[in-house]
């Protein structure tokens, strides 16, 4: 079997992007089909300023999310990146065959330092390597094939790049892994800034979706959404970014389209209500799950342990 690796990084709590646009497949697809390895990336959290408590309380919430939205320890692995030395170990070996200027050339990183420079500060040095350890995460597993976004393609060719150099300077040591589009997956908008993805990281906002959001509060989430001028109701990722948005997370939800959805409503408001209850619905087995869990927490520190 292919062996496949997925992290998740706990910068903040897991949103319904993730939910739509990866968990979800994971469990349904990647653990069934593949050889998969799922963790929790807690090393990377630390590459930004962070309370070292929320992390460890993020990582724990993030672990059994993934749990919650079905991913079973029979089927896959699931565990946190710190409970495994060799994540840092083969990291710094890595560095050793990384360059400085491969590094420099990151786009994330380039962007995160403007953007830190302008306020006038730095950024942390484990920003300018993480690319590595993210390296050190694929290859020391072997994996053949890393699903990933278009913002992360460029860490994997890097990743790439590391093992083909490592294997010719030191022997045929690593596997060199393929980047691959992850199937087809909800994409998944701020609800209130539909230009931008709904990320977990941003600590506040009326636009992003929480797994663990109370039923009313999604409801009231989904109901003060940006939507476009004009009345007619109709599918245009482009011209009405903001309606796309609504109609693709419902066509989520359901198992509809998109397009054929938007010919069912003449109003932004039943569509607004709509959206909301099958968000409600979705979200509804994974807090019940969710708080099982918790009930039992031996349970979860077992498979992490397992996992490790």
């Amino acid at each position: 079997m292919t062996r496949v690796f997925s992290g998740v990084k706990p910068t903040g709590h897991l949103t319904l992007g993730n939910y739509l646009g990866a968990m979800r497949r994971w469990a349904a697809v990647d653990q069934h089909e593949a050889d998969a390895l799922f963790c929790v990336v807690d090393l990377h959290a630390l590459t930004v300023d962070h309370d070292p408590a929320r992390v460890r309380r993020l990582s724990r919430q993030a672990a059994t999310l993934l749990l919650a939205a079905g991913l079973d320890p029979k089927l896959c692995t699931v565990f946190v990146q710190s409970h495994v030395d060799e994540h840092a170990r083969l990291s710094y070996v890595l560095e050793c065959v990384a360059t400085d200027g491969e590094m420099r050339r990151m786009i994330q990183y380039k962007e995160k330092a403007a953007r830190e420079q302008r306020r006038g500060g730095s950024v942390r040095l484990s920003l300018l390597t993480y690319p590595v350890l993210m390296a050190a995460d694929i290859l020391a597993y072997r994996a053949g094939e890393v699903p990933v976004g278009n913002d992360q393609r460029q860490h994997v060719e890097l990743a790439r790049d590391l093992a083909v150099r490592f294997n010719q300077r030191y022997g045929h040591t690593f596997v060199v892994p393929r980047a691959t589009r992850p199937g087809v997956a909800a994409r998944v908008m701020n609800l209130q800034d539909p230009a931008s993805k709904m990320g977990k990281s941003d600590d506040v906002g009326p636009g992003i979706v929480y797994l663990l959001d109370e039923p009313d509060v999604v409801r009231k989430k989904v109901m003060r959404a940006v939507t476009d001028s004009g009345r007619e109701v109709v599918y245009d990722r482009e011209a009405r970014p903001g309606l796309a948005n609504l109609l693709e997370i419902l066509a989520a939800c359901t198992g509809g389209e998109p397009e054929l959805l938007s010919g069912s409503y003449t109003s932004y408001g039943d569509l607004k209500k709509d959206t909301a209850e099958a968000v409600v619905e979705v979200l509804r087995p994974l807090q019940e799950r969710h708080k099982e869990l918790c009930a039992d927490p031996g349970h979860v520190e077992g498979v992490l342990r397992d996992g490790a």
